[in-house]
């Protein structure tokens, strides 16, 4: 009998619990969906500039936050409605999270390349550095094996 009235409550709790969920009302002040890649995106680059540097941005009194609301001139319930607003619909989001994604691998693959370069040239620097180097050390070791005094 007891089996029975609790397995009749779980049924009851998990229905209770099945709740569904509305979808949030389109806000009046809709962040257009580039817009809103383009805020995601600088937030991924600043959270992950906060992840290297945090004691260059703090000293320097960076809020990254206040950043961004600034330079898209939005505010902070504006974002937050229309986060919600697109995060509803999971296939939405997604591609405005694809956006932001393809944004990072296209810079990712941008800084990549401009460091080889930079990497290159160091090397070919130093190459002729040292090139000159052994020069100068071989041009003494000739004269001294020709009995000429350094």
């Amino acid at each position: 009998m007891y089996k029975k009235i609790s397995i009749i409550f779980s049924f009851i709790f998990l229905f209770s619990a099945c709740d569904s969920i509305d979808k949030p009302a389109k806000p009046e002040n809709l962040i257009a969906k580039e817009k809103m890649s383009d805020i995601l995106y600088d937030l991924y680059i600043i959270n992950a500039a906060k992840g290297v540097n945090r004691k260059i941005l703090e000293t320097n009194g960076f809020i990254p936050e206040t950043y961004i609301l600034t330079k898209y001139n939005i505010d902070s319930l504006q974002f937050v409605n229309s986060n919600a607003y697109y995060a509803y619909d999971p296939k939405d989001y997604e591609s405005i999270i694809e956006r932001v994604k393809s944004r990072i691998e296209n810079k990712k693959t941008t800084l990549e390349s401009l460091q080889k370069k930079e990497g290159m040239s160091a090397k070919r620097k130093r190459d002729s550095i040292a090139m000159v180097k052994a020069k100068v050390r071989d041009s003494l070791i000739k004269n001294t094996k020709k009995g000429t005094k350094i």
